[in-house]
């Protein structure tokens, strides 16, 4: 089936805004139509803009009278201080999919609903797999933030599924994005002089480079892809080995005080942590990808390490330490320490 008619949300943000430019120069799309609250302020080619919060019954009202065939809701947010509070970023997050689903529901026009998710329905704990697989669930219950919003939001997706048998939904549980271009939590996290972690804890992450997650989502407008789909870089990185890459020296803070130095951050402007993604750099996750390889026909072109150097090259992160050198001390220190353990072994054996 091929879209004509395309409504995009979240259109004013950084992937919504490219992704809008790319499927409006599609030769097979008739129009494309974005929908934010505010304006885009990047190009985004001959996509019509309209002004609308998806929480108004309007929404309906575009979808109907456009005949929209294709949905792609980019409208979750995850910030909860730039959303203007975790109130608002709940309202926006599921009672604006709740609307904009109940418009797609009403839609005769409606074939297809591709849905921009996250890995963080997985959560975070000391008791995840090596890999989480699309049919797994958390092994800890949320609490709040986006990571239960995102989850929400999957079921109320997935009753429109089961209510309109007729329409092709698209679920992509996206990993942590990450570019020389995109502004997240995360990268602003790594641009910090000197990176905080939690101490005694080391979690692997995981990435997915802007250009391939932006390729995931174009190719679920103008191919077939039916189904959830965990998109992310093969392989993951320790957060330390991420810090040394980015020439950034890590300052390793106590459990009682992670909340007082996230605070202190979100209120300096500096890295909007929530709470959740503060469990997330505490235990990390990573996903495994062989149903994007297999079903969804496509292999990113990044890897988890090769999407974090484009990021840190890209962005000219000015480095405080050079990782090599920091490398090199750190096997001579390895290789001392193994002489001295040798030589006291020995010493053993003749005394």
């Amino acid at each position: 089936m091929s879209s004509r008619v395309v409504l995009i949300t979240g259109v004013s943000r950084y992937l919504g805004g490219r992704l809008a430019s790319l499927l409006a120069a599609e030769p097979g799309i008739e129009r494309v139509i974005g929908v934010d609250v505010v304006p885009p302020r990047q190009d985004v080619g001959r996509t019509e803009f309209v002004r609308a919060d998806i929480r108004n019954p309007i929404i309906a009202k575009v979808i109907t009278q456009a005949k929209v065939d294709t949905v792609v809701h980019m409208s979750v947010i995850a910030t909860p201080f730039g959303a203007g509070g975790r109130t608002a970023m709940k309202e926006i997050n599921v009672i604006g999919t709740m609307q904009l689903l109940a418009a797609c529901q009403k839609a005769p026009s409606l074939r297809k609903l591709i849905v921009k998710s996250t890995t963080a329905v997985y959560g975070a704990s000391s008791r995840d797999p090596a890999l989480f697989t699309e049919g797994m669930e958390p092994r800890s219950q949320f609490r709040s933030g986006y990571g239960k919003d995102s989850t929400e939001v999957e079921g109320y997706v997935r009753g429109l599924g089961r209510r309109r048998p007729d329409v092709d939904v698209t679920l992509l549980r996206f990993a942590n994005f990450i570019g020389p271009r995109i502004d997240t939590p995360l990268t602003r996290y790594f641009s910090l002089p000197l990176v905080p972690r939690m101490f005694g804890f080391d979690p692997r992450v995981q990435f997915v480079h802007e250009d391939d997650g932006i390729e995931v989502l174009r190719r679920s407008v103008v191919d077939e892809h039916r189904g959830t789909f965990n998109v992310a870089g093969d392989g993951v990185l320790l957060l330390s080995q991420a810090i040394r890459r980015a020439g950034r020296t890590s300052v390793q803070i106590p459990s009682p005080a992670v909340s007082a130095v996230g605070s202190v951050f979100r209120r300096a402007g500096l890295v909007d942590f929530s709470p959740e993604q503060m469990q997330f750099l505490q235990f990390g996750r990573g996903v495994d990808t062989t149903r994007l390889r297999v079903d969804f026909g496509y292999v990113p072109a990044y890897s988890t390490l090769a999407a974090f150097d484009d990021f840190v090259s890209g962005r000219q992160l000015k480095k405080y330490v050079d990782p090599a050198r920091l490398e090199h001390l750190e096997r001579r220190l390895l290789s001392t320490a193994e002489r001295r353990r040798a030589t006291t072994a020995e010493s053993g054996v003749r005394a």
